[in-house]
């Protein structure tokens, strides 16, 4: 088959989570897991989710990802055309993040140069009604598929924000160069961070509000909380006693919101029931993969974690039919192949058992 651009053709994990050695090479553009609660789909997930940067769909430390009863450390290598993308972690350093490209060292951040993935979680049906903080970082995954740059601008405002805590915490009075140091660097990362997600939002807004009312619900998108005015070194600086007394850094876009409407309803998603917020979010995300194969001339790949059995027939046909139509690599669990039935000879099916993963027969074309 075609695969498409973006589309991993062989996945391995050594000594992840409880697969101690797994080797997935999928035909399809559609990756269906199935197998009991318990016996390491959403894992699978997971590992693709590390091929780009940040800390996957669990956002779990690295260190409880290496398997249980294993040697230490851990693996995961996926193929991406005739690029070989890996990272993992060795025993002696089981939170130190190794990344390898075509076999040579390198950033988590230049993974984003080769890889977009957006997933769905369980987990995230509260997206709308916790804190902020996991809010930011869905928007902030959403903004990388679009500008593999982001990653270097989070990464390197969050590292500077924590020095200039540190600083400004200690007993011993700090350097005021140095601290202006560092508030530049805020100023001019935070600044690229709040520019990035300003930008997505207005895009997807414009996206889903000429698109027509489907299954999905659509959403409005808005930016809330601090907001960039062109002055963080400033704010930065004028707030280092009200920063030092509270223990952390009061300005910045690490103290944004996303806010999400229901545009049929006219309320905040976290007053929308459940099924209401689930179709918000997957509408969201659907939105988004168009926009980035408008915009990049390729669809992210998508991680989808039980997301069938929480759907009625109808909406499981319509979400098939509209990934089947945009393209793109799709990568979805569930216990019950029966869930997935509409997919027939269109997916690669995997059957999955404590660890062990075996190619079903429903994966092979029928003679």
């Amino acid at each position: 088959m075609q695969h498409d651009p973006m589309a991993l053709t062989r996945l391995a994990l050594t000594d992840f989570r409880n697969h101690q050695a797994a080797i997935l090479m999928p035909a399809a553009n559609f990756i269906v897991l199935t197998g009991e609660n318990g016996a390491g789909k959403t894992n699978i997930l997971e590992a693709v989710s590390l091929l780009v940067p940040g800390r996957g769909l669990r956002g779990a430390a690295l260190s409880e990802m290496g398997r249980s009863d294993g040697p230490g450390g851990f693996a995961v290598a996926g193929r991406l055309g005739d690029v070989d993308l890996g990272v993992g972690t060795l025993a002696l350093a089981p939170d130190r993040r190794i990344v390898r490209i075509n076999g040579a060292p390198t950033s988590a951040g230049a993974l984003s140069e080769w890889l977009s993935i957006v997933w769905l979680t369980p987990a995230m049906d509260r997206l709308f009604t916790e804190g902020a903080s996991e809010r930011r970082r869905f928007l902030d995954r959403l903004v990388l598929a679009l500008e593999p740059a982001h990653a270097r601008h989070t990464t390197r405002y969050d590292a500077a924000m924590r020095q200039r805590n540190r600083l400004l915490g200690s007993e011993v009075p700090a350097d005021p160069d140095w601290v202006a140091a560092l508030e530049t660097q805020m100023a001019e990362h935070g600044a690229a961070i709040a520019r990035s997600r300003s930008a997505l939002v207005s895009m997807l807004n414009e996206r889903i509000a000429a698109s027509v009312d489907g299954p999905f619900a659509r959403a409005a998108l808005a930016l809330e909380g601090w907001r960039d005015e062109g002055g963080l070194a400033v704010e930065l600086a004028q707030g280092r006693s009200r920063d030092a007394a509270a223990g952390r850094t009061l300005a910045g876009p690490h103290r944004s919101d996303l806010a999400v409407d229901h545009l049929g309803k006219g309320q905040p998603a976290a007053r929308c029931s459940t099924g209401e917020q689930k179709a918000l979010l997957l509408g969201l995300v659907l939105a988004h993969a168009d926009l980035v194969a408008e915009q990049a001339g390729r669809r992210p790949i998508l991680l989808l974690d039980e997301i069938a059995a929480h759907l009625d027939p109808v909406r499981r046909d319509a979400l098939f039919e509209r990934l089947a139509g945009g393209g793109g690599q799709v990568w979805m669990t569930g216990t019950e192949t029966g869930l997935f039935g509409g997919l027939a000879q269109a997916a690669s099916w995997f059957h999955v058992d404590d660890g062990t993963v075996v190619a079903s027969a429903a994966s092979r074309p029928s003679a």
